[in-house]
């Protein structure tokens, strides 16, 4: 299964690849290249980092309902989880993270898995809101607007789902255990409903209305600042286009790295990236240049940050497949145990 995933995400990633390359100019394209001023990357990255802080903040806000954890001992698990998501596929790094807090503070999996779960969300509702913001000045192109719809109602509905659970978590809890009971197999039921239950934990932050409010002024400003990073890489080259083009290039990368794709998110990222800046009148090859130095700058410091804290914290590749394996397991142990500061059905 593993290798069937890992073939369809270099086939989906080779398709966007022909997608953004096609007719590309190779001579101007190398031009841009190395005429680009890099000096620039430099306040891009540090930008991106504070987003990182902030992404730790709201982390740490929602994990609360579990257990306090000092941002200083968050920052470099979140850190490791992006790295993760840059080389392992499906975003694994997601699961990485969560087994990190686990070993480090005893926070079960599902519980912190279910604030990721949240995290993913809200970003996608403040892409979504992104592009609705920005379409009276910086029109989609044709071709990506069915599938920025297709987000909307996937990202809406979940949202929706998740306010229920965590409203009423023991209607929803007599819903599932009905079906866990009728269904599952009966030695699979204890640990079904255990899962069930930390997962009703993470959620709690949906309600409380001032909570949600803070996760989504956080998840703006976390975007606003990557926004910041794309135009702080802009001015590497010679083009410019406004802050609202900008922030609708964000809003339709970053939906559409939610796609299956290669580890870094190769195809995905570049080729919708390079449509959106030709759309607004930027030359193919000074777009594709752009595109491609902007997405290293959004890897490569994440990725050997996150290796440094790995070495730092005496992780090994190998904590990638214990945290697979920790998640799938079936067998109702004590691995999975959760620190909570409260009740999961009040």
């Amino acid at each position: 299964m593993r290798n069937w995933k890992l073939w369809l995400g270099f086939i989906i990633s080779i398709i966007f690849l022909g997608i953004a390359l096609y007719g590309l100019d190779l001579v101007h394209f190398w031009e841009a290249l190395r005429e680009a001023n890099y000096w620039w990357l430099i306040p891009g990255i540090v930008v991106y980092f504070a987003t990182v802080w902030v992404r730790t903040w709201r982390w740490q806000s929602m994990l609360n309902h579990i257990a306090f954890v000092p941002l200083r001992s968050l920052f470099p698990i979140v850190v490791i989880g992006y790295m993760g998501n840059n080389v392992y596929p499906a975003r694994a790094g997601e699961v990485l993270r969560s087994y990190v807090l686990r070993r480090n503070c005893g926070i079960a999996m599902s519980a912190s898995l279910a604030t990721v779960v949240l995290e993913r969300l809200f970003d996608g509702l403040v892409m979504l809101l992104f592009v609705a913001i920005t379409l009276p000045f910086a029109p989609l192109p044709n071709t990506f607007r069915t599938l920025v719809i297709g987000f909307s109602a996937m990202f809406i509905a979940a949202l929706i789902g998740f306010i229920a659970v965590a409203a009423y978590p023991q209607r929803m809890s007599r819903l599932y255990t009905l079906a866990v009971d009728r269904f599952a197999p009966p030695f699979l039921r204890p640990r079904i409903h255990g899962l069930f239950d930390r997962f009703i934990i993470g959620l709690q932050s949906l309600r409380s209305p001032r909570e949600v409010l803070v996760i989504l002024i956080t998840s703006t400003l976390i975007w606003l600042g990557e926004t910041l990073k794309y135009w702080f890489v802009m001015h590497a080259f010679p083009f410019e286009v406004s802050f609202l083009v900008l922030m609708l290039m964000t809003a339709v990368v970053n939906l559409f790295t939610t796609i299956p794709s290669t580890p870094g998110y190769i195809g995905t990222f570049d080729a919708p990236g390079i449509a959106i800046l030709t759309q607004f009148g930027v030359a193919h090859a000074i777009a594709a240049g752009y595109t491609l130095v902007l997405h290293v700058a959004l890897w490569l410091p994440v990725t050997l940050l996150g290796a440094w804290y790995m070495l730092r914290q005496s992780l090994t590749w190998r904590d990638m497949d214990r945290a697979a394996a920790l998640r799938s397991q079936t067998s109702p142990a004590a691995n999975d145990e959760v620190i909570t500061t409260q009740k999961v059905l009040p």
